[in-house]
């Protein structure tokens, strides 16, 4: 599967025009992983966005590094496919990365996007840009509003008995 089709099925690239995949096509590097190997740790320097072409990537939060002990480590909080993005969070802001992502399956194969390269593409082609940027607020939205509801379930069920 070529680095087109499978950027044409991320929705983070929804409504680019053939052109435009091909112009990031161009910037994109592709990796291979197996099972349980560490993309990325929470809290680690991030500069790149990943587009899953195909395996599972599990999105890792650990509750150790919030002074919460835990004999199981990270706990899974998100389970990612074919097309779907991650690490945008820290491509934004150049933060920190906000969770850590592993492998879940062997022969995972992931695009690799460096932040510099993206944003001089967005610089040069603005309308690339704003689609782009419009496609991953909508994107980081939907998982913050998922998050959000993992946050509320988890406090409705670990209030203890006679609350």
């Amino acid at each position: 599967m070529s680095i087109i089709t499978v950027l044409k099925q991320a929705d983070i690239f929804y409504e680019l025009s053939n052109t435009q995949l091909e112009l990031v096509a161009s910037i994109c590097d592709e990796r291979h992983y197996q099972a349980s190997d560490i993309v990325f740790d929470e809290n680690s320097p991030g500069s790149e966005l990943y587009i899953i072409a195909s395996g599972e990537i599990e999105i890792l939060l650990n509750p150790a590094l919030l002074g919460k002990e835990t004999k199981t480590g990270p706990v899974v909080i998100s389970t990612l496919r074919r097309g779907q993005s991650f690490g945008e969070v820290a491509l934004v802001d150049e933060g920190l990365r906000s969770a850590g992502a592993r492998v879940s399956q062997a022969e995972t194969r992931l695009i690799v996007i460096p932040r510099d390269k993206l944003m001089l593409l967005c610089d040069t082609y603005p309308q690339l840009g704003y689609r782009l940027m419009r496609n991953l607020a909508a994107d980081l939205a939907m998982k913050m509003r998922s998050t959000d509801l993992l946050v509320r379930e988890q406090m409705t069920w670990s209030r203890p008995a006679g609350e």
